[in-house]
């Protein structure tokens, strides 16, 4: 005997929404299968060719894609010499080449005693064996990161140097160090102290850690890091010749950058340092983004702080994660759309759960880090162990509207690494000719309160943009026929404006006798 069950219209409404909302908006790409120890992503995409994409994870894997990010081939890195340990950083040149820096075990000489750089032949698909900096003596060389100058092509990279690693002895120090290549990687110059104060070698909050370089629009080198004096800020203004005399503050970072999460079996809140050179309202605006636990152990928030004279002053710390206090946000990071000024953060999230199921979200801002929209990206949860190493951070590139974020997803023991396809805009040149407009989805979607409606003009029009409901009618009116000029735009759709509840909405943008129509969900 069958059973038929007659669900009520409501609930089915309801159940609509919610499964929604429980999916991710975006494709979610496995880069690596689940099972090898693999861990602390990195990831980077060619401005001038968005579709090639290399990443790198622990220890010694290298991923390669030349579609956006939908496929991947998967190799492991090798340096005869100097060998691969982990903490990968993967950059890309003026010339499109591409770079792993990691760290060294190499066959004669001692365990993380250098940084070491690989170059990527994209046409050959072969690494270089390999230089190095920063060797001196038996001295540990850890957490490098590493930036190009796009005017010069100068590579400048900046890491941590333990004395002995791990010592709590009061004689032994660690540093903050920088070099530089201006030769492509062939050859990197002396490496230099640029901290004042020093840290010990614990590997814990009163060790100087979390240097992560980015280039401002004149050609300067701007860095942070965190420390026993809290995040400090340096810089240099003749291409990494000198720095500043005395480090500026930028926060306190109450609690220390070492802090424990559950299920994780070590976490962090080290800085990462970006500077809009983008020509946007924001262009030479500093940021420096990180986490922390000032608000409780069980309630770890994402935190940024920026400058617009060059780093002199800061301004107070802004959340960048929009749930509820009470809840964990951690393992940060930050990357500028250099084309927009748009910042992009990728961070993991439980805001949904009351026990250690871990989603992944992107927050995004538009406005100079005023104001931030929190994306989940990620399709599915996952539980994570505390007896597998997770490792130290999460990565994200951008260029041009394409967002690739990437992240090591643990289920139970076995980690995978995962990114998602983000694509918020499309170049003027790629609209059919025979059509004015192109009406893009609104993102986020669904949303609360707010959402932005993007749309791009191929010619100069005369332009209405209105929103209705399921029945047909307008509820709110952004744009009235008016003249605009050729170009992209985002409207900034807040609902509350317009008295509005939560529901299936159209918006419709009009152009003479073309329209485009668009479907988005409120939801209180």
């Amino acid at each position: 005997m069958k059973i038929r069950f007659i669900i009520p219209k409501a609930i089915t409404l309801a159940f609509i929404f919610f499964s929604i909302l429980g999916y991710a908006q975006y494709q979610n790409v496995m880069i690596s299968a689940p099972g090898a120890s693999v861990s602390e992503p990195s990831i980077c995409m060619n401005p001038q060719n968005t579709n090639q994409l290399v990443a790198g994870s622990n220890l010694n894997k290298y991923y390669v894609s030349d579609d956006g990010g939908y496929n991947w081939s998967i190799g492991t890195l090798t340096s005869p010499q100097y060998g691969v340990w982990g903490d990968p950083c993967i950059i890309v040149d003026t010339a499109g080449d591409f770079y792993f820096l990691h760290l060294a075990n190499p066959s004669i000489g001692s365990w993380i005693d250098r940084i070491v750089s690989q170059k990527y032949d994209f046409e050959a698909t072969t690494w270089t064996d390999g230089s190095y900096m920063g060797l001196n003596g038996a001295k540990a060389q850890d957490k490098e990161w590493a930036v190009v100058d796009s005017v010069t092509n100068t590579i400048h990279v900046t890491w941590t140097q333990f004395d002995e690693y791990g010592t709590p002895s009061p004689t032994k120090f660690s540093n903050i160090h920088y070099s530089k290549s201006t030769d492509a990687g062939e050859t990197w110059s002396d490496a230099i102290q640029i901290n004042e104060i020093s840290g010990n070698c614990v590997d814990s909050d009163e060790t100087t850690e979390g240097a992560v370089p980015t280039m401002g629009p004149n050609g300067e080198i701007y860095v942070a890091w965190s420390g026993p004096a809290g995040i400090v800020f340096d810089r240099s203004l003749d291409g990494g010749e000198t720095w500043l005399n005395e480090d500026i503050f930028v926060n306190s970072q109450p609690t220390g950058w070492d802090y424990n999460i559950p299920g994780i079996y070590r976490a962090n809140g080290l800085p990462i340092t970006c500077c809009d050179i983008s020509g946007s309202d924001y262009n030479g605006t500093i940021y420096v983004n990180w986490s922390d636990q000032r608000n409780g152990e069980d309630d770890t928030d994402i935190w940024l702080a920026k400058s617009t004279d060059g780093g002199n002053t800061w301004s107070d710390a802004i959340r960048v994660n929009d749930d509820e206090p009470g809840k964990q946000q951690f393992f940060t990071w930050m990357t500028i759309d250099q084309t927009t000024g748009e910042l992009i953060f990728v961070f993991y999230d439980r805001r949904n759960y009351d026990n250690t199921n871990t989603d992944v979200y992107i927050a995004r801002s538009m406005d100079g880090g005023e104001t931030f929209e929190n994306i989940k990206i990620s399709e599915s949860p996952f539980m994570p162990s505390s007896s597998v190493f997770f490792g130290d951070y999460t990565n994200v590139t951008a260029h041009d509207g394409k967002i690739r974020p990437i992240w090591a997803r643990a289920d139970g023991t076995s980690m995978s690494i995962w990114t998602a396809i983000i694509d918020v805009s499309t170049d003027l040149a790629e609209l059919p000719s025979q059509s004015p407009v192109n009406l893009e989805q609104n993102y986020p979607n669904p949303f609360s309160e707010s959402t932005y409606l993007a749309y791009k003009i191929r010619r100069p029009s005369t332009v209405s943009l209105s929103v209705f409901d399921m029945f047909g009618r307008r509820v709110a009116k952004l744009i009235d026929n008016k003249k605009m000029a050729a170009g992209k735009y985002l409207e900034h759709f807040v609902a509350g404006d317009y008295d509005i509840t939560s529901g299936v909405y159209y918006y419709t943008l009009e152009i003479g006798n073309v329209s485009e129509k668009q479907k988005m969900i409120l939801v209180d």
